[in-house]
């Protein structure tokens, strides 16, 4: 597994060797982390495909929801489902993927909040796409309380996080994030790129700026070749067969000439990390202008009534803007 400066390289081989018994790695630690209680919180699209992914490969994983016709939906996927909050308070980790700083804050140290509930030594493993402000407080309030807290941020979208494609960035405490790391490495890639959780929630907010910019000119260029009369795919396959030979450019690519806005981030999500990017960039004293046209790209396109479609709709917005 990649790992950076700062972080111990470990050799994970010699964990699975010699299997005793059935149900068993034949290893203390492992067979510890895979009969650990894991908690998940947000059960959206990405949420659900993680926590199955989790679930098939055998981890006793309990998901809350607020909905109960959502319980038989999840046990189908072998996830087990409640709705009671305190059936969560034995977990081992506890998983977020929430929208926002505000729901997490909500879930944890709320009216309701479920953190003093919570045993000491809990990790929470938070994979929301949040703010560095409210990452170091969640840090804070749960060191206070004896608990854990590491940042895991995903790159990916709800099909990566099906076929576990997702690029998880991990940053925490070095032992927090070590026994972190088996739930994390099930849903793809895990890069460790520090102790302070913020770090890694400042890399995902800058990362998702990356992709809301490509998409914002895709659509531009996308644009003007259908005004002048020219085929997009054409365009798309030479750039990604030559310079820009990314998923980004690739995937997304093809479903903005194709018109397929499924939603994986929708717009309002989006412009949510925008606005958490640019406050970011405000608080080091680094303009991002590119970043502020997506901003209002991306207001237009919600006034328009796409706040439900995906934020490759962006494409939608760059033609109707030049009258298509």
């Amino acid at each position: 597994m990649p790992t950076f400066p700062g972080t111990q390289s470990r050799e994970r081989a010699t964990m699975l060797d010699d299997v005793d018994e059935p149900g068993t790695n034949g290893n203390p630690r492992v067979d510890a982390l895979m009969s650990s209680k894991i908690g998940f919180i947000g059960l959206g699209l990405m949420g659900t495909a993680m926590a199955a992914n989790l679930a098939a490969d055998g981890r006793n994983v309990c998901a809350y929801v607020r909905r109960p016709e959502r319980i038989n939906e999840l046990q189908a996927l072998g996830v087990a489902a409640t709705t009671r909050r305190p059936d969560l308070f034995d977990s081992d980790i506890i998983v977020t993927m929430l929208p926002d700083d505000a729901a997490v804050r909500n879930v944890f140290f709320g009216t309701f909040g479920i953190s003093d509930s919570l045993r000491p030594g809990v990790i929470h493993l938070s994979m929301s796409t949040i703010s560095t402000e409210a990452s170091a407080e969640f840090l804070l309030e749960h060191e206070r309380r004896g608990q854990g807290y590491v940042a895991a941020p995903v790159f990916g979208n709800p099909d990566a996080a099906r076929a576990r494609q997702l690029t998880v960035i991990l940053a925490g405490n070095p032992a927090a994030c070590e026994r972190c790391r088996p739930v994390t490495d099930s849903l793809g890639q895990t890069l460790v790129i520090g102790t302070d959780p913020a770090q890694a929630n400042l890399i995902k907010l800058l990362g998702n700026m990356m992709t809301a910019t490509a998409l914002e000119v895709l659509g531009e260029i996308v644009t003007v070749l259908r005004k002048r009369g020219q085929d997009p795919q054409q365009f798309v396959d030479i750039m990604t067969g030559t310079m820009f030979d990314s998923r980004v450019h690739k995937n997304y690519g093809s479903r903005l000439i194709a018109g397929s806005f499924k939603p994986g981030l929708t717009m309002p999500l989006a412009l949510k990390d925008v606005r958490l990017a640019l406050a970011e960039a405000e608080l080091a004293g680094a303009p991002m202008p590119s970043v502020g046209v997506v901003r209002d790209r991306l207001i237009t396109g919600i006034a328009r009534g796409h706040g439900g479609l995906d934020w490759t709709a962006l494409g939608m917005v760059a033609s109707e803007e030049a009258g298509l």
